[in-house]
């Protein structure tokens, strides 16, 4: 049986992250306090800071991780074969004429049914 086992971060890690969200809040808290500076530096302030919690948070081991699981995911869309410009648009057409049989269609089913409704309700002249 394979057991996977999850590594357990180190006590500077706990540290680390709480650093990153301490820093977080910090920088919202900061947007709202300078609320008399122009709206554009206080959003270059806090992406500036959300920059800096982000690098915190990627020196732990959890950050490593997920860097490397987002480079995994990048080199995994590489290898998608995309389809091509025609496939693309023929795909597209068939779709659209698909979905107006489809709307058509219920159209003439509502449309019916309506007329049967009006009739054995008497509502209809």
């Amino acid at each position: 049986m394979n057991v996977k086992t999850e590594t357990q971060g180190s006590a500077m890690d706990t540290v680390k992250l709480l650093l990153s969200v301490v820093i977080l809040v910090a920088g919202i808290v900061g947007f709202y306090l300078f609320e008399a500076q122009p709206l554009w530096v206080r959003l270059l302030g806090l992406l500036a800071i959300i920059g800096v919690a982000v690098f915190v948070a990627l020196a732990t081991e959890k950050g490593r991780q997920i860097k490397s699981f987002f480079s995994s995911a990048q080199t995994e869309v590489r290898k998608v074969v995309w389809p091509s410009r025609q496939e693309t648009l023929q795909t597209t057409l068939v779709i659209f004429v698909a979905v107006l049989l489809t709307s058509l269609f219920l159209w003439g089913v509502d449309s019916i049914l309506f007329v049967l409704v009006r009739m054995f309700t008497g509502q209809g002249g």
